[in-house]
């Protein structure tokens, strides 16, 4: 008896991110059923089936469709005048000063209306489509109230409604301490504990729960009771740790079996063993640490060392890394953070989804997602190895065509 599939996508080179590289399968055959891979194999081994529909992948490489899983994307406003003034020698804490920073990019998103935000997210989430993402993580963080944290993470899933790909929300009321709230970082953490992180999650629109633990933003024991808060409602936890000073959030992140800890700039070895030991994501960011022309390199060979899984993101956010191609941190990570073509698509594929606790992408094997990108290429290290041309094909996002 032949299998009865949807799809069968042949004559391919498929990057299947099984094993520790890329599980490459030469001359393959994978065989969609509805949502999901049915099987994936050599073409000269493949079961008897019959499919609704045949494709010809002309000896391109299919790999799992790419998963951001770290963004800011929806904020009103822009810093490029920030940008400029630092160019020109103005230093950020007389940009903070002047009232920019953050806080600008708060009272812009404050101001802007939803159906504002939700075209400027949806051009930003296209971008990222363009170039084969089918996951997309978006944090809130603009707000830092809670009706301004709703109307963020709102716009978030309408994006998800609309577009042609997965988001998934992160809480990050935790970012910075709003105006209303100076010199009363603590007032504002009862707030985010008491009443938003409580509301929002039972309005259904929080899929994670992340914060900023840094000498400029919350300490650590700020951060354990956002934590604590998340750990009640059963939400998972994420964190922006060491990326401008050691103050062990990321060992605070793997205590609350934190699924990614992100940055990773001053990370130290309790830090990465403690990670290690829960089994909590590295999540490097190139992207800002080019922008903010960082000079302080994450441990990676470390994490290397240890097996910490390490993801690739964007970042995507108005002041540290205005940049809206994975592509381009794929690139990065290669050329900048000297990690390996195999292990920079890793970290977008199937090290990205365990960043976002999805157990149901990020390789391709029988039983997951059929989010699947194609592209014009013979080797899947032209993924890292070149930029400016971009060869996406096809995409499938849960078996269908995009």
């Amino acid at each position: 008896m032949s299998l009865q599939v949807t799809t069968a996508i042949h004559n391919v080179r498929v990057a299947t991110m099984q094993g520790d590289g890329y599980g490459l399968i030469d001359n393959a055959l994978v065989l969609i059923d509805g949502e999901h891979i049915r099987w994936v194999g050599a073409a000269d081994a493949a079961p008897q089936y019959q499919a609704g529909q045949r494709i010809d992948g002309q000896r391109g490489c299919l790999t799992p469709g790419l998963i951001d899983c770290h963004t800011h994307l929806v904020w009103a406003g822009s810093r490029a005048n920030e940008f400029a003034q630092r160019l020109h020698g103005v230093s950020y804490q007389q940009i903070a000063e002047q009232g920019g920073g953050i806080a600008a990019t708060v009272r812009a998103t404050r101001e802007a209306d939803a159906a504002t935000l939700l075209q400027l997210g949806k051009t930003r989430a296209s971008a990222l489509m363009a170039e084969g993402v089918t996951t997309v993580e978006i944090k809130s963080g603009y707000g830092l109230d809670l009706e301004n944290e709703r109307k963020q993470l709102q716009v978030a899933r309408q994006i998800g409604e609309q577009l042609p790909i997965n988001v998934q929300t992160t809480l990050l009321a935790a970012h910075a301490v709003p105006p209303e709230f100076k010199g009363n970082a603590d007032g504002y953490i009862d707030e985010i504990v008491n009443t938003i992180l409580p509301t929002l999650s039972e309005e259904g629109l929080v899929d994670a729960v992340d914060a900023f633990c840094e000498s400029i933003g919350f300490t650590p024991a700020q951060t354990e009771r956002v934590f604590q808060a998340a750990q009640q409602r059963q939400l998972p936890i994420k964190l922006h740790a060491e990326q401008l000073s050691n103050q062990g959030g990321a060992a605070l992140a793997a205590k609350y079996q934190g699924l990614s800890a992100d940055h990773l700039e001053h990370l130290d070895e309790q830090g990465i063993a403690a990670m290690k030991q829960a089994g909590t994501v590295a999540v490097l960011l190139p992207g800002a640490f080019y922008f903010l022309r960082d000079t302080q390199y994450p441990p990676i060979q470390a994490l290397l060392a240890a097996e910490v899984p390490i993801a690739l993101a964007t970042d995507a956010n108005p002041g540290s890394s205005p940049l809206h191609s994975l592509l381009l941190m794929v690139h990065m990570g290669a050329t900048i953070f000297r990690m390996t073509p195999e292990a920079c698509l890793r970290g977008v594929t199937v090290n990205a989804a365990k960043a976002l606790g999805l157990n149901d992408r990020g390789v391709i094997a029988e039983g997951m997602r059929a989010d699947l990108a194609l592209w014009d290429i013979s080797e899947p290290a032209e993924l890292a190895y070149q930029y400016g041309v971009n060869p996406l094909q096809q995409v499938w996002l849960a078996g269908r065509p995009r």
